[in-house]
């Protein structure tokens, strides 16, 4: 399959991949592993886990490396680039991704000593949703994981994706046909792409959504696990505070892809998207992966 129709699909998945999934289209795209040659096995492996609409292909530089090479070329982490649809619940995700975590532990060829987390905006929930359900099963990769990195992730919520909820709402309620019809091709968008307005990590906490534009509760309901060292990076894009504190990385809020942790590493002119691959950023990653944990 060729790259372009890769990013196609998964702009797909990411818009309507929960109703391809619920169909049985074949386009739906299953969470899995994807291959890479001649990565060398190792005591410790990182996860990367892409955001919305995304393939393991939007970690990529120019020059073809991304941070999971270059973790391994430069500390001695073995990658594994997870594919998913993400148009799913981020629950959903977070429960398949916690079962091939399980198979991957599993299957593991020797020691396998320590487990990181990478995630890039979704990414990032999907991992936390993971981390919840693991908590529940007590599944078996969870203790292997010390430190999880998430890079320009809404832990708090994104505002675009609760903007497009009162908007929805306030369309619903104009008694005109057209504009009817306007609402109902509005409220297609994604499981996904809805769970994103309030960081959405559990079906429960779906249950409660309201059509607000501040997020209902400042402290999430499903708390970062207190034996995992949290390690955040966020971008503004504007190195001034004041349009950094306001805009964020142009997606998400600074205080939410901060979640108000000191491990932050706050990168200045950096949007959204560019935090997947960019030198800066994986200096950052790397330097917290060189550290005994």
């Amino acid at each position: 399959m060729g790259a372009k129709v890769e990013i196609a699909l998964s702009v797909l998945n990411g818009i309507v991949g929960d109703y391809l999934a619920r169909t049985g289209n074949p386009l739906a795209t299953p969470m899995e592993w994807v291959p890479r040659e001649g990565l060398p096995g190792s005591t410790r492996a990182v996860v990367l886990i892409h955001g919305l609409m995304g393939t393991e292909a939007h970690w990529a530089f120019e020059n073809g490396e991304d941070y999971g090479t270059m973790l391994s070329r430069d500390c001695g982490w073995a990658p594994r680039y997870l594919r998913y649809n993400t148009g799913l619940t981020i629950s959903q995700n977070g429960a398949n991704l916690s079962q091939i975590l399980d198979a991957l532990v599993a299957g593991w060829d020797g020691p396998l000593e320590e487990l990181m987390l990478l995630g890039h905006s979704m990414g990032g929930l999907v991992a936390r949703a993971a981390c919840h359900v693991a908590t529940l099963e007590g599944s078996r990769w969870l203790p292997l994981v010390k430190r999880a990195i998430y890079v320009g992730t809404p832990h708090l919520g994104a505002p675009m994706e609760r903007v497009g909820r009162v908007v929805a709402r306030v369309l619903k309620s104009i008694d005109d046909p057209y504009v009817q019809l306007i609402a109902q091709i509005g409220e297609l968008r994604s499981d996904g792409i809805k769970d994103l307005g309030d960081a959405d990590l559990r079906p429960e906490d779906r249950a409660r959504r309201v059509a607000s534009l501040s997020l209902r509760d400042p402290h999430h309901p499903v708390p970062l696990l207190p034996q995992i060292r949290h390690l955040l990076i966020a971008g503004t894009i504007h190195p001034a505070p004041w349009v950094g504190a306001l805009f964020g990385d142009s997606i998400v809020p600074l205080g939410s892809a901060t979640n108000g942790l000191l491990d932050a590493k706050i990168l200045p002119g950096l949007s959204h998207m560019p935090l997947a691959h960019r030198a800066e950023v994986y200096e950052a990653i790397r330097s917290w992966c060189s550290e005994v944990a």
